[in-house]
């Protein structure tokens, strides 16, 4: 199965899937409030106010995985996300990421390597995968942070492949 059909639902409980952002660069997040990393969703919405227009979204996967960081329900989360940092990207219902439940998506996500040619599990909040329009995925673990030169050349190269950047 082609990554972009995976069914997902957002947190308002309605279908979707990646094939509703073929036309973008996708960076999906596993998000949570209540961690030592939460912070970074400042950067995540800077990232999707800098490149929303050019072609990019952030798609955000709330998950309860690691130390209890997301025990609320969808609308607790948004309204944290909301109030706290501005976030105005898509979000996702909560979403295994890890385990014997996880996420189909995740399951394709986490068969990709990292910088250091290392893939499997999910090591924390908020590790970033940056989906291009040509369906190649860039992994970046969950210190690095969104707005690191790494980070932003993959998005770069990803819009370079967008139709209107030709």
């Amino acid at each position: 199965m082609d990554i972009r059909d995976i069914p997902l639902t957002t947190i308002d409980g309605a279908s979707t899937s990646l094939a509703d952002y073929e036309d973008k660069v996708v960076m999906v997040v596993n998000v949570a409030s209540r961690c030592g990393l939460t912070p970074q969703y400042e950067t995540l919405e800077q990232l999707q106010k800098t490149y929303g227009e050019r072609g990019f979204t952030v798609l955000g996967f709330p998950c309860n995985q690691f130390a209890l960081g997301e025990t609320g329900d969808g609308e607790k989360i948004q309204e944290f996300c909301s109030t706290t940092y501005g976030v105005t990207f898509p979000l996702m219902e909560k979403t295994k990421v890890n385990g014997r439940s996880q996420h189909p998506l995740y399951a394709e996500l986490t068969a990709v390597p990292d910088a250091g040619g290392k893939a499997g599990k999910v090591k924390w909040n908020f590790e970033k995968f940056v989906v291009a329009p040509d369906g190649g995925v860039t992994r970046f673990r969950p210190t690095t942070l969104p707005d690191s030169p790494e980070v932003i050349a993959s998005i770069e190269a990803g819009l370079a492949q967008l139709p209107s950047a030709a």
